[in-house]
């Protein structure tokens, strides 16, 4: 009882940590998955719910500090970008999917989460294609372990390739699954960079519907509910407030400032659900479909980006 007692302070210490802003969203990720393998997750039950509100109240955040005419511009300018690679994403992880004689279903959601935004496209899509518990845990652990690696890799990428911010806050929202980790990574590389990532990747996040729809058919399904993501409407309206009302310097500064400690909050809890046991009962052909297409995602996205920004 004592040592449960104890393990739940260090956690709660872990997150008075992030908050502080002492240490990088890589940092964070690592600091969740030690503690996690070391201690054990003390607080399991909850963990995934803060998760997912932390991360939605953190973008909205992030709005205060963007303005309507350049975050138009932004998302135009990943629009076709965004279309490609989504289309391309989801094309050759059917014909992969066939190749590697994996279960449609499995497939299909590993190409969803690569292609818009890992966790909630996978959380969006499995109900609607009737997924199974197994299926959709198995592509979250390929999603979710991809998104880990990406952290630590592109930021140092982006430097060695001599990446602009714009260019890279592009990169990040296309070629990285899910929006915990582009915000992560864009975090560590700039400001700029932020706005880009976050901006691209919420209109990106859009393209759900469209794909929800699209898996309606292609599984024939009529009666399954499809998710729409209501807190980008927040995200925008947070944009509008920022860029037509005369808001104090100091407070959407705090704004900005507490979204962005929230976010890596949100990472290190991310890194505390990883579990190597899950991992490695996932087995090796869903990893190399969600490997393969997030090379491919990864390789002709930043080759655009490089000739064409």
């Amino acid at each position: 009882m004592k040592s449960n007692s104890i393990i739940k302070l260090l956690f709660v210490l872990g997150v008075l940590l992030c908050l502080s802003g002492l240490i990088s969203s890589p940092l964070a990720l690592l600091l969740g998955f030690i503690s996690t393998l070391i201690f054990g997750q003390p607080f399991e039950k909850y963990t995934h719910l803060v998760i997912k509100w932390l991360l939605k109240i953190s973008v909205v955040g992030l709005g205060f500090g963007m303005f309507i005419n350049e975050t138009l511009k932004t998302g135009m300018d990943g629009l076709a970008l965004t279309i490609f690679t989504i289309v391309i994403t989801l094309v050759v992880g059917w014909l992969l999917t066939k190749l590697l004689k994996l279960d449609k279903h499995l497939g299909h959601l590993i190409s969803s989460g690569t292609a818009i935004c890992g966790g909630s496209a996978i959380a969006a899509v499995a109900p609607v294609i009737r997924a199974n518990p197994k299926t959709i845990s198995v592509s979250l652990g390929v999603v979710f372990l991809l998104n880990s690696v990406a952290l630590f890799v592109f930021p140092p990428l982006g430097h060695a390739l001599g990446m602009s911010q714009h260019q890279f806050g592009l990169w990040a929202a296309v070629a990285i699954h899910d929006t915990s980790s582009v915000v992560g990574a864009a975090l560590n590389y700039g400001d700029e960079a932020l706005r880009v990532a976050t901006t691209v990747k919420l209109s990106r996040t859009l393209w759900i519907i469209p794909l929800s729809i699209l898996s309606m058919f292609m599984f024939k399904s009529t009666d399954g509910k499809i998710k729409i993501p209501w807190f980008i409407l927040l995200f925008i309206a947070a944009i509008l407030l920022n860029s037509y009302l005369d808001l104090p310097d100091v407070l959407t500064t705090s704004i900005t400032t507490i979204a962005k400690r929230f976010l890596i909050v949100t990472l290190f809890l991310v890194g505390s659900t990883l579990s190597i046991s899950d991992l490695k009962k996932t087995g090796v052909k869903p990893f190399i479909l969600g490997v393969s297409l997030w090379l491919i995602i990864s390789v002709s996205s930043l080759w655009f980006i490089m000739n064409e920004f």
